[in-house]
């Protein structure tokens, strides 16, 4: 039954992934992908169908990025996408929420299912944490999060709490914080990006890096990453 169901969800994962990416570059002109006025062009036209029709793509998106993360999708290319679509704001604000939800699908499923697999692959390599976990299982999961899982793969932080069997409302509650200042910051990416092809003549990665709205997160996520480390040695060293 377990490899049944790893089977379909795999196979609902790809004709997703496949799907979107046809459907992508069925409107992407490769012939002008060193044209910038031809992302100038996409840029607009997003613009206008997303305001057009808001409450609809955001409850679009949303649906979407809840089935990618629960078909085991990985985060970063979402994050930048709601940024471009929706702006920092309400791109982090759909995002986390439907990222958050899709994660609690996704690790009560693997909670249901596939218990004995995920102890068998990961309880070896993460034992010297489950007293602490079991001991305050909310603080430690959001100093995990907020640490970028310690490197670890989106997907299987997603799953890896199903060793410290936690509360759902723990996982929630500790995932949606320790995601928003991450999620925040790729946003702001995102719309950034968004900012410049809009606002400029032409192409230079020089001036898209010192633009206000990139650098500007970049160096949070620089401060970010250090802050990482700290609750790295905090939290998690021995």
């Amino acid at each position: 039954m377990n490899k049944n169901l790893k089977i379909t969800l795999g196979t609902i994962y790809l004709v997703i992934l496949i799907s979107f990416l046809y459907f992508l570059f069925l409107k992407f002109d490769i012939s002008r992908i060193d044209d910038f006025s031809y992302y100038q062009s996409i840029q607009a036209n997003i613009e206008e169908g997303i305001g057009d029709k808001l409450i609809i793509n955001l409850i679009l998106f949303f649906i979407f990025s809840l089935i990618w993360v629960v078909l085991l999708g990985f985060g970063s290319p979402i994050l930048i996408l709601s940024g471009i679509f929706f702006g920092k704001w309400i791109g982090t604000l759909i995002s986390i929420f439907s990222i958050s939800i899709g994660a609690l699908c996704l690790y009560i499923i693997a909670s249901f299912f596939f218990t004995d697999l995920i102890n068998y692959l990961l309880k070896e390599k993460f034992t010297k944490y489950i007293k602490k976990f079991q001991k305050n299982e909310f603080y430690y999961f959001l100093a995990f999060r907020l640490a970028g899982g310690l490197g670890t793969p989106f997907f299987l932080q997603n799953v890896m709490p199903v060793i410290f069997k936690m509360k759902n409302r723990n996982y929630f509650f500790s995932s949606f914080l320790g995601l928003l200042p991450h999620f925040f910051i790729w946003n702001s990416i995102g719309a950034g990006i968004n900012k410049f092809i809009k606002n400029s003549d032409n192409f230079s990665l020089l001036n898209l890096m010192l633009s206000n709205e990139i650098y500007m997160p970049l160096l949070i996520f620089l401060a970010l990453i250090v802050t990482s480390i700290i609750l790295r040695k905090k939290f998690f060293n021995d």
